[in-house]
């Protein structure tokens, strides 16, 4: 390959980068400073230095101020979050180029926390300025980074249920993984949960606060993890640099299980992923259901050429966020769209019937309805229903009906 293939797990606290090399991965702060006198910018452990030696101003938490639609005022210039998320990506980028010699970036994923409509597309507009064309861009969830990490494992170790624990210094989540196979397809889904015992990774300081951790996460392990066959169990996250602290935890895990330690998991499974878009056939031909992905079907009945099928507007298991569907139909003898909800599990369906009220009177067979179906989330379908009318005879009126539906 004549360019770069790039994972990159970005965090309010760190960010990670990984270019399929299982060896190397940098992790570094996720905060920018600028010079007060050379305006120049720096990123990660540089940023923090240029400031306590009070040369710079700082900004951290750079997703959740792209979030917030925020901006920051340095040396009297105001910087919106996507321009200072911008420079720090651009900073981030130049170190993998640079030890690789290698500029050019052919795939390039970032796993997130959280898929947000607004970070995704700060994103999307962060790589057009750097120049990275959009079809090279992808956006996952934690989720679907951890599946791709685990299943580019040996299958030994997601033969059964994957569990992970990530501490890290804002949150404590637990992750589970699951293959089910099918007479058709393969699907794996991942779930997780942030739970509310999370604490101060401080508290490791002390030794009773290090107990207290260690009780913390064995209360947690047995409520999440009883009664379940595990192939493999992973641990990430700075609270787990050091171990010694967890003594007990440690001992509950290691029970009949095989437990990893794997720092960077979100950024090699996004590196996985992208190096996956360059091939002519997936590695991983299994339905995902994580976190960005649908996890319901959505059709529609039709009659084409005479003959009744269904056509499918969106699929479970593929990405909410850019998946528009639009179709053209001729309702006969109705007054309504009527599409079916279909969930994984093939029994449990539902029929969203959506009005015409409001469009022209004509008679039948001479009204022709545009439908388009995207998502505002997983859970959530937006529906737009517009006018085109029949050719010359029936004009469009451009009357539209949008409507919100709760998958």
């Amino acid at each position: 390959m004549n360019g770069l293939v790039v994972g990159i797990d970005l965090c309010d606290d760190y960010t990670q980068i990984n270019c399929t090399d299982e060896d190397k991965t940098w992790t570094i702060p996720t905060v920018i400073c600028k010079h007060k006198h050379t305006d120049e910018w720096f990123v990660g452990e540089e940023a923090y230095a240029h400031t306590l030696r009070g040369e710079g101003s700082l900004v951290d938490k750079l997703v959740k101020l792209v979030l917030k639609e925020g901006a920051a005022t340095l040396g009297q210039i105001r910087y919106e979050a996507k321009e200072l998320l911008r420079l720090f990506l651009e900073r981030v980028l130049a170190l993998a180029k640079e030890s690789y010699g290698i500029e050019e970036i052919l795939q390039l994923v970032f796993s997130v926390r959280n898929l947000d409509v607004r970070l995704t597309q700060a994103l999307y507009e962060c790589a057009d300025s750097l120049e990275i064309p959009r079809q090279n861009i992808h956006i996952i969830s934690h989720s679907e980074g951890f599946i791709y990490y685990i299943l580019s494992q040996k299958k030994e170790i997601w033969n059964g249920t994957v569990g992970m624990f990530d501490l890290s210094a804002q949150k404590l989540t637990y992750y589970e993984m699951k293959v089910q196979r099918g007479m058709k397809k393969t699907t794996v889904v991942a779930e997780y949960e942030n739970m509310d015992e999370g604490f101060d990774l401080d508290i490791l300081r002390t030794a009773s606060g290090a107990r207290l951790a260690d009780k913390i996460l064995c209360s947690c392990a047995e409520r999440m993890m009883q009664r379940k066959a595990y192939s493999s169990v992973f641990l990430m996250g700075k609270g787990f640099d050091e171990r010694d602290w967890a003594e007990n935890f440690m001992k509950l895990l290691c029970t009949r299980r095989k437990v990893y330690m794997e720092p960077a998991i979100f950024a090699k499974g996004a590196a996985y992923r992208a190096l996956d878009y360059l091939e002519e056939k997936t590695s991983y031909p299994f339905t995902l259901i994580c976190e960005g992905r649908l996890k319901s079907t959505v059709s529609m009945n039709v009659l084409h050429k005479g003959k009744e099928t269904s056509i499918v507007l969106a699929a479970a298991g593929e990405n909410w966020y850019d998946r528009v569907s639009t179709v053209d139909v001729i309702p006969d003898h109705q007054n309504s769209i009527d599409l079916v909800v279909t969930s994984l599990d093939a029994r449990k369906k539902k029929t969203v019937s959506i009005p015409l009220d409001g469009f022209p009177k004509r008679p039948e067979r001479t009204t022709k309805v545009q439908i388009c179906v995207s998502f505002l989330d997983e859970w959530t379908m937006d529906i737009r229903l517009c006018d085109r009318g029949f050719g010359e005879l029936f004009p469009a009126s451009g009357i539209q009906i949008r409507q919100e539906v709760m998958l």
